[in-house]
């Protein structure tokens, strides 16, 4: 079992994991951190739905591949003498670096599905550094090992037998009876928490932190009116839309729902890996910055009633914000928003974060 091509068979489903996982987690970090310069598709609708899914599933999925890997390879991790040659220690510091990083990654993207930080450093941007560190061990990893891992990309040609390392004697299960259950550990961990983001498997979701359509209206909640501190404000009779841009706006909530109303299917999708379809209406957001006689390619920074917090302001690029489907939304599912999903008012928009579609909005600011 701990043979080249049982690591090299591992490996690349585990390398094919990891790297579907570190483009989707860009595609995500960027959309919350964007460049200056960046923009991103708003169609499809779904885009950030299959797009963090993918993230999370193949992150868990990741788990039990590394936990195989490192079983298989671990006799050579304690091979004496240490190093060898100035490659052998290339390529012991890259592993070094790829198992403590993934490790690391892993067990903090698992926690942050759960929403529980046990660390007192910032989740999003360590686990964007962490990403880049686990990518570039694995390069030169790879680089290193390239001879090795061709010899053994595929089974022996012509009937000639494979190449097997004896240095550990043969005991203990077949190999094919190792990739099965490996298989079915992949299969079973991905398959019943995938449902969280693959409405068809839903059902078979039975170790997700989150069900999608249970919470008010249908839709699960992440974050709290309570614990975002905003009970009194946002049902307060004094609440007032504030637009700011070339000339200043208020509105009332009752001005609001007698502007032309429009509806979208939008599904919200969280960062955790959640998603869930919904039918929102209320005032299109493009509406809302001709109003206020807004340039043409503006962008828009909304404010939320919520005190403090990470995304207490967020920043939505032209391409979002003169979207026919981005919403100043006032109602969720044909009933009045709950307060737990944003009441008055919320931002919702196609292929965004949840976290960006702001809830309990106070003020919109046109950006030139």
């Amino acid at each position: 079992m701990h043979n080249p091509r049982v690591a090299v068979s591992i490996g690349r489903l585990l390398a094919s994991c990891l790297i579907v996982c570190f483009l989707t987690g860009l595609y995500s970090h960027y959309l919350q951190e964007p460049a200056s310069w960046m923009s991103f598709p708003t169609r499809p609708v779904w885009l950030y739905r299959v797009n963090q899914g993918a993230h999370v599933a193949t992150g868990i999925a990741a788990i039990p591949l590394l936990l195989a890997k490192l079983w298989v390879v671990y006799p050579r991790l304690f091979e004496l003498p240490p190093l060898r040659s100035a490659i052998h220690g290339l390529e012991r510091a890259s592993i070094a670096v790829f198992v403590g990083a993934s490790l690391l990654q892993l067990f903090m993207g698992l926690l942050n599905t759960l929403q529980w930080y046990p660390w007192p450093f910032p989740f999003r941007e360590t686990h964007f550094f962490l990403a880049w560190i686990i990518i570039g061990s694995l390069l030169i990893h790879i680089a290193v090992k390239l001879p090795l891992i061709r010899q053994h990309w595929r089974r022996a040609r012509d009937g000639a037998p494979a190449v097997i390392d004896t240095a550990v004697p043969a005991r203990g299960w077949s190999r094919r009876g190792f990739f099965t259950a490996v298989g079915l550990t992949v299969a079973t961990v991905t398959v019943t928490t995938v449902g969280q983001s693959f409405s068809p498997l839903q059902k078979l979701n039975l170790f997700a932190p989150r069900t999608p359509s249970k919470g008010p209206q249908g839709l699960a909640v992440n974050r709290t009116a309570s614990e975002a501190g905003v009970l009194s404000s946002a049902r307060s009779p004094d609440w007032r839309l504030q637009i700011k841009g070339p000339r200043a706006v208020t509105l009332t909530l009752s001005e609001l729902r007698q502007m032309p109303q429009f509806h979208a299917r939008l599904p919200i999708s969280c960062v955790e890996g959640w998603s869930q379809n919904a039918d929102w209406s209320g005032v299109r957001v493009r509406d809302l910055l001709d109003r206020v006689g807004a340039r043409a390619g503006s962008g828009l920074r909304v404010i939320s009633l919520e005190p403090s917090g990470p995304f207490a302001q967020t920043e939505m690029g032209p391409e979002f914000a003169t979207d026919e489907l981005t919403l100043l939304a006032l109602r969720l599912n044909g009933e009045v928003l709950d307060i737990e999903h944003g009441y008055p008012a919320r931002i919702i928009a196609p292929g965004r974060p949840g976290v960006l579609q702001t809830k309990w909005v106070r003020t919109l600011e046109v950006l030139a």
